[in-house]
């Protein structure tokens, strides 16, 4: 039997009246990217991601995530949607969930790695930062008294639970909560404390837009990774090439189209992600890839990178044989390469060159190809 999963719950219902006019907050754009999709993007590693959403964004959910994500509506507290987000999850499959605010893009995989680990010996955990201010009490603008800090600390999220005891704990809780770890508390569970990290602020207030910005931009992630691959020739009339038919008095051998610019596109995304190869994904002795178009890779890889959280700066494809003579077609072929990415044209290349008939490509052998890609998480 395959070993239970953590789920990841991420709260997104709200309305962030306090963040100022426009729209609701985890709606709105941070460095380029709305704040909902980069706080997603930080789970990336977890296969099952829960997104509490307003009823009324439903639509903008679906479109935003293109079935990557889970969608629940949420209720009229946050109580209610984290409530209908757990009871989403099949306890048989998951057996932990880390529960996560919208509004916090900017956790670290240092904090959920910490989380995860206090797990493993205790039934909640939480990452907090202790309070290093002097607090007071305060009237009419005057201060009127001071509290002492010791023992006090700054709730963070995510909040790691294990599923059936924070289950029922939210069932058994009658009204609404600041947060988990209250109604974890309420039902005698045992929240173990783990470091947190001052950058991972939940956008609350109209200036913490700036500040999420300027560490955002200063998290800027560049990647960037290489493909090679080569296709000897056999018979036929043409060969798929970046996508595009081009005639030729043969064709390319490979256990799918054998179109070998795409592939090696596809495997430099892949190494850019450090997610192995077309084979890793598209195991070469499965049948049902026999005879597979290439666009079914390419789309696969890009697919992952922003999944990720990543998007294509560029990508330059370099075809290495004597012929097909490639000039007349490099332009069809950069633009079936953006389409298929979902990119602007000027952010690919495809370019030729020959071997100076020096080796199997200067024979006429076959066709090799090679690719390099950066990939940018802002």
């Amino acid at each position: 039997m395959p070993s239970k999963e953590t789920a990841v719950v991420i709260v997104a219902a709200g309305r962030g009246s306090r963040a100022g006019d426009g729209l609701p907050k985890q709606w709105r754009d941070l460095a380029g990217r709305p704040i909902l999709a980069r706080t997603v993007a930080a789970f990336a590693g977890f296969r099952r991601i829960v997104v509490v959403l307003h009823p009324d964004d439903m639509a903008d959910g679906l479109r935003l995530f293109q079935g990557s994500v889970t969608l629940v509506a949420g209720g009229p507290t946050r109580c209610a949607s984290v409530r209908n987000a757990l009871e989403a999850l099949d306890p048989e499959t998951i057996s932990r969930v880390l529960i996560h605010d919208g509004a916090r893009p900017l956790i670290s995989a240092a904090v959920i790695g910490r989380v995860l680990e206090a797990l493993d010996t205790h039934p909640a955990a939480a990452p907090a930062l202790p309070i290093a201010d002097a607090l007071w009490s305060g009237t009419d603008g005057r201060v009127t008294g001071l509290t002492p800090r010791d023992g006090l600390y700054r709730a963070q999220t995510p909040q790691g639970f294990h599923l059936t005891p924070i289950l029922t704990a939210h069932h058994a809780f009658a009204g609404d909560a600041k947060d988990d770890v209250e109604i974890a508390l309420a039902a005698g569970l045992d929240v173990a404390i783990v470091e947190g990290e001052e950058e991972n602020i939940k956008i609350t207030w109209p200036d913490d837009f700036a500040r999420a910005e300027r560490i955002a931009k200063g998290r800027m992630d560049i990647r960037t990774g290489n493909g090679f691959d080569v296709h000897a020739f056999t018979a036929g009339d043409h060969v798929m090439l970046c996508g595009v038919k081009v005639p030729h008095e043969k064709a390319l051998l490979g256990h799918s189209d054998a179109d070998v610019g795409m592939h090696a596109l596809t495997d430099a995304i892949y190494g850019a992600l450090a997610e192995g190869d077309i084979g890793r994904h598209f195991p070469p002795s499965e049948p049902e890839w026999k005879g597979a178009e290439s666009h079914i890779f390419l789309t696969h890889a890009i697919g992952l990178a922003r999944q990720k959280g990543f998007d294509l700066s560029n990508a330059d494809v370099t075809l290495i044989c004597e012929r097909p003579k490639i000039g007349p077609h490099a332009f069809d072929m950069v633009m079936e390469l953006a389409r298929i990415m979902g990119v602007d044209a000027t952010r690919v290349s495809v370019k030729a060159t020959t071997s100076e008939r020096l080796g199997f490509t200067g024979r006429e052998e076959g066709i090799a190809a090679m690719a390099t890609v950066t990939l940018v998480k802002a």
